[in-house]
């Protein structure tokens, strides 16, 4: 009955729910765990052990995917699309015969595209595809400072579903347009002597290096004893122009072998012929997009739609199990009281005294207390006085509380 009668502290017969109050020892929100004394009692509790086993399962699966959609999205995710472009042109004739009007022949190119089979609810505009577009014109009709037109991307680009350019004339006319595809991360075009070597042509710059050290790796060129120098084979010598060279000095080296992508470079014929019907020309590009499960992994990291609701159930469960152990400790208090009622109470005493001698850090005599003469002498009719007063003023405040007045 020792336990019993240690957690039993500060109980007092008028005021049993103040006793189970202070007997509760804080409980931790993070503690979910019912202690072993409850599931023996109720063995069903095992199935909310179980759950709480699955559920620590379950959040580590989760954090562990999340870990790994964080390291994915920092690394390009994209997929190639078909981008159609258009172009297209119409022409407005001249002056007809027996008109007095001053108009002169003149016709306008058109330059669009979408991208086929678009999943994406969103409409991507035809100019956030490209770096830049130039438009070549004859030279020979239109002279050297107007037969080009260009557009470059700036950091205020305003995105545009397509290009225009109007010009006089009446008579056919050749140009070439020359489209920078704007990868995102940048590409690069690799010297042809490295190209042929590591049978990459236009790459990004971390799949270059990838590359070269695959090709490092394979051909044994890493100094065998000193492991930061790679040690040039013939081909290497001949496009490094060194014998031997650090691992650190690789990407200076190697920038010197970069160079822009080449332009896609389609020619086009503007015709001005009424009759003909085919001012329509179709071109399909091979084009990068970001994968659409990107963003849907970025909401995921993003979304807090069921934090709250997930907070909330968690306080639920934690003020569950905090009642539990309150009715628990309930139970044992009313068992041991019932099972043995006098040994209960001297247990509950002995408590009791050495709590107040470890409050009012004395020692006591206990030769003296052991004796009932002790508890017979006039300081216990004071100490009895003084606690019914106490008690008296507790209730006197708690009925003040209730009905709201101040008795006099």
């Amino acid at each position: 009955y020792s336990e019993a009668a240690a957690a039993c502290n500060g109980f007092h017969p008028q005021n049993l729910d103040h006793v189970y109050s202070n007997l509760v020892p804080p409980v931790f929100m993070a503690d979910k765990v019912l202690p072993q004394r409850i599931r023996d009692l109720v063995p069903e509790s095992q199935a909310y052990m179980d759950l709480l086993a699955f559920e620590r399962k379950l959040d580590q699966t989760i954090a562990r995917k999340r870990m790994e959609i964080q390291e994915a999205i920092k690394k390009p995710i994209t997929q190639k699309r078909k981008l159609r472009v258009y172009i297209s042109n119409t022409c407005t004739p001249g002056k007809l015969e027996g008109e007095e009007s001053e108009k002169v022949a003149s016709w306008e190119l058109r330059v669009e595209g979408k991208l086929l089979e678009d999943p994406g609810k969103q409409k991507r505009k035809f100019s956030s595809f490209f770096k830049s577009l130039v438009i070549e014109l004859d030279k020979e009709l239109y002279g050297p400072d107007n037969h080009l037109v260009e557009w470059h991307r700036m950091p205020t680009t305003q995105e545009t579903d397509g290009f225009q350019v109007k010009r006089p004339g009446d008579v056919n006319v050749k140009c070439t347009l020359l489209l920078m595809l704007d990868h995102q991360p940048p590409q690069y075009k690799l010297d042809p002597r490295l190209a042929r070597l590591l049978g990459v042509h236009t790459q990004t710059r971390a799949s270059i290096m990838q590359a070269l050290w695959l090709y490092i790796k394979t051909n044994k060129l890493q100094d065998c004893h000193e492991k930061e120098f790679i040690n040039c084979n013939r081909y290497f010598r001949q496009i490094f122009a060194c014998p031997r060279m650090r691992f650190s000095e690789i990407p200076m080296k190697l920038a010197g072998l970069l160079q822009h992508p080449d332009p896609i470079v389609i020619n086009h014929v503007i015709s001005v012929d009424p009759n003909d019907q085919k001012k329509t020309a179709c071109f399909d590009i091979d084009v990068e997009v970001d994968d659409p499960l990107k963003s849907q992994m970025a909401s995921f990291l993003s979304s807090t739609t069921n934090q709250q609701e997930i907070a909330a159930l968690e306080m639920k469960i934690h003020e569950t199990i905090e009642s539990i152990n309150q009715l628990k400790t309930q139970r044992d208090f009313m068992l041991s009281f019932s099972n043995n009622p006098q040994d209960f109470i001297q247990d509950w005493l002995k408590s009791q005294s050495r709590d107040l001698k470890l409050m009012t850090d004395t020692a006591g005599n206990p030769e003296e207390e052991r004796r009932s003469a002790f508890f017979q002498s006039s300081w216990t009719q004071e100490a009895v006085s003084r606690y019914v007063f106490a008690k008296v003023q507790q209730r006197r405040q708690e009925l003040e509380q209730v009905l709201g007045i101040r008795l006099t």
